[in-house]
């Protein structure tokens, strides 16, 4: 006879918030907008329900923005073209987190507006 343990998942959509919210870190205190949600999800990601999609859209986002940052560096010497992309990296990573904030709170599936899939 085979017992197959089962773990039922909880609805958690304030930790969802709190969990895009804490990407604002960055802009708060300097750091901890990628570490904070990334232990949240390594923690929570089998208890609570559709907090996978919601950690993994939260690291693809943060991932992408590092990159874009790394490649617009270089890029200011090409005739300042990379002040702009790091102008738009740094609206993009304090709206995006707000939005999906909003999404999660309403049940719906985050956004991946300019977001690389580095985690599927």
């Amino acid at each position: 006879m085979e017992v197959i343990n089962q773990r039922t998942m909880r609805a958690d959509r304030q930790l969802l918030v709190i969990t895009h919210l804490t990407q604002l870190l960055n802009y708060i205190i300097g750091f901890g907008g990628l570490i904070t949600p990334l232990i949240i999800w390594l923690t929570s990601k089998n208890s609570v329900e559709s907090l996978d999609e919601h950690g993994k859209a939260v690291l693809n986002l943060q991932l992408s923005l590092l990159l874009y940052i790394v490649l617009s560096i270089p890029a200011i010497l090409l005739f300042g073209l990379g002040i702009l992309t790091l102008i738009g990296t740094g609206v993009l990573g304090f709206i995006m987190p707000i939005v999906n904030a909003v999404k999660a709170s309403r049940g719906e599936s985050p956004s991946n507006f300019m977001t690389i899939p580095f985690i599927s």
